[in-house]
């Protein structure tokens, strides 16, 4: 039986901002995912860009390149990156442990992340 990955990611557009939706499980396996979205966040170069991991079961130090490499593209180009929970439990730990959570701007919901206020950095939807 062939490989077949369970992780995705869909990009649609919501108001005047892209909504990246990550689901499932990501190792080095699913490492071209996230970049490809960030190429199209790039084309697209709307104000903000929130990344719905509520989804993401699992995730590695390639998806926390990614994930920085991203923060890097946002910050470069000055537009806002808000990551969205509830984050999984491992993804927390990933996180933390490279103290990285506390550079990303969270919100609860995708909701928070387009029409509220924006949440100070580190703090985490849990």
């Amino acid at each position: 039986m062939p490989w077949r990955s369970q992780a995705h990611v869909h990009v649609r557009q919501e108001q005047d901002a892209l909504v990246v939706t990550a689901s499932g499980e990501f190792d080095a396996d699913e490492q071209d995912l996230l970049p490809a979205a960030w190429s199209e966040v790039d084309e697209r170069a709307l104000s903000i860009t929130v990344l719905d991991l509520s989804g993401v079961t699992f995730a590695d130090s390639s998806f926390l390149d990614a994930l920085l490499r991203g923060r890097v593209l946002h910050r470069g180009a000055g537009r806002r990156l808000v990551l969205v929970g509830p984050l999984h439990p491992r993804v927390i730990t990933l996180l933390t442990v490279t103290q990285v959570l506390r550079h990303f701007e969270i919100a609860d919901s995708v909701a928070q992340a387009l029409g509220g206020e924006p949440l100070p950095d580190g703090t985490a939807a849990m």
